[in-house]
Order: C-alpha cells, then sequence, then structure tokens
C-alpha cells in the first residue's frame, strides 16, 4: 500500500519531467535503481500516462541495474548474506558487467527489438 501511496505522491513529478524524457533516456536514468530499491523506483516512476515504449524502457533498465550492487533488490540482499559476499566485492563484478549488458541492450531499444 505504502508503494501505491508513494507512486501517487510522485505523479505530478512524473506528469512535470519523465513525460517528456525520451524512452532511451528514461533506460539510463533508471541505473540509480542499483542503488534504491527496484519496487520504490518502479512505483515512482512508472505510471498510466507513460507510452508503452516509455514503460518498457523503464521495467528493462530497472531489471538490469538493479543487479549491479547490493541495495538494489532483495535477492541480492538475501545471496549476499547468505553467501558472504561484501558490497565491494559484488560491485567488482556487477558494475563492469552490468555496464556491458546495459549497453548491449540499450543498442536493442535504440533499434527496436526490445
Amino acid at each position: 500500500m505504502a508503494l501505491i501511496f508513494l507512486g501517487a505522491g510522485f505523479k505530478p513529478l512524473i506528469d512535470t519531467y519523465l513525460l517528456k524524457l525520451p524512452s532511451q533516456i528514461l533506460f539510463w536514468v533508471n541505473m540509480v535503481s542499483a542503488i534504491l530499491d527496484n519496487a520504490t523506483l518502479a512505483a515512482a516512476d512508472i505510471g498510466p500516462s507513460l507510452s508503452v515504449a516509455q514503460i518498457k524502457s523503464a521495467l528493462v533498465g530497472l531489471l538490469i541495474s538493479g543487479g549491479m550492487l547490493i541495495p538494489g533488490n532483495i535477492p541480492n540482499i538475501i545471496a549476499a548474506h547468505a553467501l558472504h559476499i561484501t558490497s565491494t566485492e559484488l560491485a567488482r563484478l556487477g558494475v563492469p558487467l552490468g555496464l556491458i549488458i546495459m549497453a548491449g541492450t540499450a543498442a536493442l531499444l535504440w533499434v527496436g527489438v526490445i
């Protein structure tokens, strides 16, 4: 319920700024999800007034970048704890690999494959 209220609270901000962003930019802006929680950012970011291309780009960006760092999503936190992986260890592998995957996916988004 809190995520619904968060999304509703950010609606004026979304309508003012995010609606004007091209889907390719929205894809890269959502790399913030590597630091924040994906669910929180999706609730604040995704709205019915966005186009299908913008929503698709935002979600793909959230999915990929969320795996780059431990705080990105709950499974990262659980796996890091269970496997005794430090934030530095995951960042050394996750950030470069995530950036490569983001670049490849951005190219696919650009040509319209995704």
